[in-house]
């Protein structure tokens, strides 16, 4: 009696560490793809309530890409609170067109932000 319970505890043991190999306990690294924005940079001055177009590089995409579709959102340097400019165009696209909202502050520390298959921030930027 006691061998049956000990082979039985030693075969669930077995079966267990097979199940969990099995079952895939290995962790597979994600790429991802991380388009540099090249406007808007330091150097640009955008106004309040007109058109402009964000771009970025699109020029080396994944084979496969978690997220082929972005977002772009409208921050501020070190604060919360985002404005969602765009969303659902394709990333390889490497622009869109977005309006700067008319109801914000002027400032010299705004950001963009594109979102997709990761997030990537381009440099602060002036609003009047």
């Amino acid at each position: 009696m006691f061998m049956n319970k000990l082979a039985t505890a030693l075969l669930l043991a077995v079966a267990s560490s097979v199940a969990s190999v099995a079952a895939g306990d290995v962790h597979v690294a994600r790429a991802t793809w991380n388009p540099k924005i090249l406007s808007p940079n330091t150097q640009t001055v955008w106004v309040r309530g007109h058109m402009y177009s964000v771009t970025w590089d699109a020029s080396n995409p994944l084979a496969s890409v978690t997220n082929p579709n972005g977002t772009l959102t409208l921050g501020k340097t070190g604060q919360q609170g985002v404005v969602t400019l765009s969303g659902g165009f394709p990333l390889a696209d490497g622009s869109v067109q977005i309006t700067v909202p008319s109801n914000i502050d002027a400032g010299t520390d705004y950001i963009i932000t594109l979102y997709g298959d990761s997030g990537n921030t381009s440099d602060d930027f002036t609003i009047q």
